[in-house]
């Protein structure tokens, strides 16, 4: 498929005034004219304009460029950089065409082994950049960063002005289901309905308040390195440095947390695809303060991706394997260490499914985990995981 003809240039005054040649600018292929080789790239930034989905945030269709106008001024990184951006995307005639145009561009970067990061729109875009895993033929898992867990109820669903509210039902209720697991991070108890992270509970999946979030960030690092998929609400930094959007609130993530969420996300091998969403420049600062959290929260991503070090070869010297004899079913529990990362994984075991031999998954834990199983207890972990295949 020739993407270049979904895509517009970028404006000239995003990034004609930036001389310093170690400047992000300056270290990718921009779509500033021809359109950039996404085939062999690492990282492929997307930006998006639609606003058909939110009644709250409008402005979000200019947000890629004011994020870019940001991004492009920052010092390159480490590491060899391939990245490109590949411009902003045109819309559909209808909000359902561009789900579909960000369904087609992400599933085709994904077969190049591109990593997408969508930047600008509402948080209902995510959508697209879900399906795009339909044609991958395996299960997936989806992180999402948000104040809000987007299932309102009593929505109605031929509105389409507030799906950024509700996109979360598109997600779940998707056919063919591909989902395996699902994670909500930071979100604020005063602004969810109480039913939704019982509903979220009732599919095993994980929810993390925003002050348990806060309590140990570190903890959250198993969480966002099981993902495939992150999709990253501005909402959930608060007010005081982020208040480029009608969902932020005074309290939520700092921007140091934002970005150490992004470079674990970046960090791990397992991540595909990226979203930033809900950002709003005409609610902004004079100086577009968010802008700049967003683009270093993007920096950050791109950081972790050429720190990733590529430790899945459990049976290699790589790692130092811990088995945990347990007083009933089941009789052990096995971890894995890695000497140079000291991350942690366990082994799950994946029930008998139509009379095919057990499987086992090996899942992102941390060292809190394995000393729960020291003490003769199954980590809950190990439970929701195990229960997805019952």
């Amino acid at each position: 498929m020739n993407l270049s003809i979904f895509f517009r240039a970028l404006a000239p005054d995003i990034y004609q005034h930036i001389a310093d040649p170690n400047s992000f600018f300056h270290s990718i292929q921009t779509h500033a004219q021809e359109f950039p080789n996404y085939e062999e790239a690492d990282i492929a930034i997307v930006g998006l304009t639609e606003n058909r989905g939110t009644q709250s945030n409008p402005g979000v269709a200019e947000a890629a460029d004011v994020i870019r106008k940001a991004l492009y001024k920052l010092k390159r990184g480490s590491g060899d950089y391939n990245v490109v951006d590949l411009g902003n995307l045109s819309n559909g005639h209808s909000l359902e065409e561009t789900y579909l145009r960000i369904k087609e561009v992400c599933e085709t970067l994904l077969s190049f082994n591109t990593l997408p990061v969508l930047i600008g729109g509402s948080h209902d875009l995510d959508y697209g950049q879900y399906q795009a895993y339909e044609s991958l033929d395996k299960l997936v898992n989806v992180l999402c960063i948000d104040a809000r867990i987007d299932i309102e109820p009593n929505f109605d669903e031929q509105s389409t002005d507030k799906l950024n509210l509700h996109h979360l039902h598109k997600i779940l209720m998707h056919e063919p289901n591909f989902l395996l697991n699902y994670s909500h991070l930071a979100y604020q108890s005063y602004l969810v309905d109480p039913t939704a992270p019982v509903l979220l509970e009732k599919f095993y999946f994980d929810t993390y308040r925003l002050g348990l979030v806060n309590q140990n960030i570190s903890a959250m690092e198993p969480v966002i390195r099981h993902a495939d998929m992150l999709s990253f609400d501005i909402g959930a930094i608060s007010s005081s440095e982020a208040p480029g959007s009608t969902l932020n609130q005074p309290f939520g993530l700092t921007g140091q947390e934002a970005c150490q969420f992004c470079w674990y996300a970046g960090h791990s091998e397992k991540l595909t695809a990226a979203g930033f969403y809900e950002y709003d420049p005409s609610v902004d600062d004079d100086k577009f303060r968010t802008a700049s959290v967003i683009a270093i929260m993007v920096w950050y991503l791109i950081e972790g991706y050429y720190h990733r070090t590529y430790e899945d070869d459990f049976a290699s010297n790589d790692f130092i394997k811990y088995i945990v004899p347990m007083a009933s079913r089941p009789a052990e529990l096995t971890f894995y260490k890695a000497k140079k990362s000291e991350k942690w994984w366990m082994e799950v075991p994946n029930p008998q499914i139509d009379g095919m031999k057990d499987m086992k998954s090996i899942v992102p834990c941390d060292p809190s985990d394995y000393h729960t199983a020291s003490q003769g207890e199954l980590p809950d972990r190990w439970i929701q995981h195990h229960a997805k295949f019952l």
